[in-house]
């Protein structure tokens, strides 16, 4: 700092400020927009750097380690054997291909074991985890799981094909292409050549699979047959002998020409029983007409007779005739006449014996066809009881021979299902249309490293930039006046920039021998912001205090006074924290007590200041074995000295949240001046501070925000960031 030559005076009014926070422009801190989120990015752009530094290492590691991956691919169609397609009453149509079923025999344990035991892919270490490196979490894991389960362990480790399956299956794929019956079999590994060889010996052990599965399936099925053909074949014989025994002990007719002599037979009788009962009947009505007449020469009319017995009565009838001739013409007296009687009368006697001899010959006839029927009947019953019988042990015959005939026709079927396995055994389990073998694949699969790492870097920006936006959101340390706008009665003071940390604790820097314009300009501005705030002139006391240690006061405190000295106005500075007051080194005082002896009464007050070459008067804090408290009655001694001699007070106190003693303090003088770390002290502190402060004084207190990067507040939205705009920082030639 440059001092002064012509001191001007403290108490004249300023008419105008270089920073008023009361007066602020519209935006708010917490308006977002692209502008803001390029300002983030800006200011955190060390955090977002070293988070993607980080990440990128993290990636680059893995990336490199990262070998090529070969994918060869092969396509087939998997089809029924054409044969068992030719005959449509074939049983294999029960047995159709189906595409999921194929594609889960292709992924069967079975295949894996045999695919891994012939390429050998024990011995590859992407497929072992056996030949990998054990890194040491692998290790520690390894342990902690073999302390854990032992039997696990030692069981893996007797079967090394174990881990190897996990692995196979994850570079395998088998899928279907779309709806079709294409199946794809795909296969990623380090090797172009394993690559490729992988899936065509996975076909070729597939189609040994399925011949061998199809062989023992028919084996087991011509064992089947074969076991029930044997059993038909007893069942077969067994009805053809019951059918022969029953048709020997039936001595059932079974040829049709017995079967129609029989019937020939019957039919025979019956016509002859018949005739009989017609003859019979037609000798009955005979005798009963003739014996039922009174004169048989009229019922000889009625019914058929013998020619001898007919001419018997034609001649008896021409007789008759004569009679009555004779009658009419002779009369009944005449010898013609009576011959003719005579000769009627015989001849009616001899028709009567005629008919006598002949009733008695029908009567014979009678008694013979009763015989004969009686003879006819018996034979007719015999015979129709020898046809029934015969029917129905032929029906039982028959019975015998269809069963014997069902047994014989299921042996035949069976005896074609065991020629059929047999014509299928010589069939293929199934035929392959090999589309593409899988052949050597020239490129690696997927992207290069150059493309992981380009993918690894946005992912790292990305969240980099998160982490960025979430610190920020999570920040809620105080950074402009902007955030304390809704605090009452407060009186924003200025900022303070951020000194070199070789200049913070050099006092030639404080006593001008090292010029810092920023921050000469912003002490300058801290002292008007007082005095305006003051009614135009200089307050006599000012007690610079803050919520938490390490936050400036004491660079803050010692500024002021070092400032308002350079101007020639007069100043005493108090270091006011009695337990860790460290003022005294910075000005390098000789005096032994301090402000803790005046307290105790060890010592005066005029024995505890010391005159600084600057033209500061100071007061040390003194012994902090001896700390006494401060109260309102000894900070008015000392402000009424300091007033008597024309001195302007500075109290570099105790910070509020961690004294009483800035309470008294406070109480006693005429402005408090709060200050506020940029970054570091958090807005609640803040508001605790300044409520604690009130309730001590209703006075308006000012407030300073401390070690503020110039270049990093520009990088926010606040209103007051163009205090720290590149031009301006240029003019100062400000370098930080």
């Amino acid at each position: 700092m440059t001092i002064s030559t012509v001191p001007p005076d403290r108490n004249t009014s300023l008419s105008s400020m270089r920073y008023d926070p009361r007066f602020q422009v519209e935006t708010r801190s917490d308006d977002f927009d692209l502008t803001s989120g390029l300002r983030l990015i800006r200011r955190r752009m060390v955090m977002i750097a070293a988070i993607v530094a980080l990440l990128m290492a993290i990636a680059a590691i893995g990336i490199s380690g990262l070998k090529p991956t070969f994918h060869a691919e092969s396509r087939l169609i998997i089809h029924r054997p054409l044969a068992t397609t030719l005959d449509a009453e074939d049983a294999g149509l029960n047995d159709r291909l189906d595409v999921t079923s194929e594609t889960e025999r292709l992924l069967s344990r079975s295949i894996a074991e045999r695919v891994i035991r012939d390429l050998r892919l024990d011995q590859w270490p992407e497929f072992n985890p056996a030949l990998r490196k054990t890194s040491l979490i692998g290790e520690i894991r390894a342990l902690m799981r073999g302390l854990v389960d032992r039997e696990k362990s030692s069981l893996s480790a007797r079967n090394s094909i174990e881990p190897i399956i996990p692995e196979y299956y994850r570079a395998l794929r088998v899928w279907r292409d779309g709806q079709g019956d294409v199946i794809q079999i795909g296969f990623d590994a380090s090797d172009p050549k394993l690559a490729a060889s992988v899936p065509n010996r996975l076909i070729s052990i597939y189609l040994e699979e399925r011949k061998n599965s199809f062989r023992g399936r028919l084996d087991a099925a011509e064992e089947w047959v074969l076991r029930r053909i044997a059993e038909q074949q007893g069942r077969a014989k067994a009805a053809r002998d019951a059918a022969d025994q029953y048709q020997e002990t039936m001595d059932v007719v079974s040829n049709d020409e017995a079967q129609v002599e029989q019937i020939k037979s019957i039919m025979e009788l019956g016509e002859r029983q018949t005739k009989i009962d017609q003859s019979r009947a037609e000798m009955r009505a005979t005798i009963s007409t003739l014996e039922a007449a009174d004169d048989p020469s009229l019922a000889l009319q009625t019914i058929v007779i013998p020619d001898s017995i007919g001419a018997m009565q034609r001649e008896l009838r021409a007789q008759e005739q004569d009679l009555d001739r004779l009658l009419e013409t002779y009369g009944n007296t005449a010898e013609a006449v009576v011959d003719s009687r005579a000769k009627i009368l015989k001849s009616r006697t001899d028709l009567s014996l005629a008919i006598d001899r002949y009733l008695q010959s029908i009567r014979a006839k009678l008694a013979a066809l009763d015989h004969e029927h009686d003879v006819v009947q018996s034979a007719l019953a015999a015979a129709h009881d020898k046809r029934s019988r015969s029917a129905l042990a032929q029906t039982e015959l028959m019975r015998l021979q269809r069963l014997a005939e069902k047994e014989q026709t299921s042996l035949d079927k069976l005896e074609e299902n065991r020629r059929t396995l047999a014509g299928q055994a010589l069939l293929p389990g199934a035929e392959l249309e090999v589309l593409s073998p899988a052949a050597v694949p020239l490129a690696p699969q997927g992207r290069g490293r150059l493309f992981y790492l380009v993918g690894a870097l946005l992912a790292s920006v990305s969240i980099a930039v998160t982490a960025a936006f979430v610190v920020e959101m999570m920040d809620k340390s105080v950074r402009s006046f902007d955030q304390m706008a809704g605090m009452p009665r407060i009186v924003p003071a200025g900022f303070v920039p951020r000194l070199k940390r070789k200049d913070g604790g050099n006092p030639s820097t404080f006593f001008g021998q090292v010029p810092d314009g920023m921050f000469d300009e912003a002490i300058r501005t801290v002292i008007i912001s007082l005095k305006q705030s003051n009614g135009g002139k200089l307050p006599n006391s000012i007690v610079v205090t803050s919520a938490h240690s390490g936050e400036g006061k004491s660079l803050v405190a010692r500024s002021l006074a070092i400032e308002l000295a350079a101007n020639g106005i007069p100043v005493l500075l108090v270091d006011g924290d009695l337990r860790h007051g460290r003022l005294d080194s910075f000005f390098q005082s000789e005096l032994e007590h301090g402000l803790n002896e005046f307290l105790g009464g060890q010592v005066r007050l005029g024995d505890i200041i010391h005159h600084h070459p600057s033209g500061i008067d100071f007061i040390p804090a003194g012994n902090p074995r001896l700390h006494r408290h401060t109260h309102s009655s000894d900070a008015a001694d000392i402000i009424e000295m300091a007033r008597v001699r024309g001195k302007i007070v500075v109290f570099d106190s105790a910070p509020v949240l961690a004294s009483t003693d800035t309470m008294h303090l406070t109480a006693a003088a005429e402005r408090t001046l709060v200050v506020v770390r940029w970054g570091k002290t958090s807005r609640r502190a803040v508001e605790f501070c300044l409520q604690q402060l009130k309730s001590v004084r209703n006075a308006e207190l000012s407030v300073v925000i401390n070690d503020v990067q110039p270049k990093q507040h520009a990088k926010y939205n606040f209103s007051d960031s163009e205090l720290f705009e590149r031009s301006l920082m240029k003019y100062h030639d400000f370098e930080a």
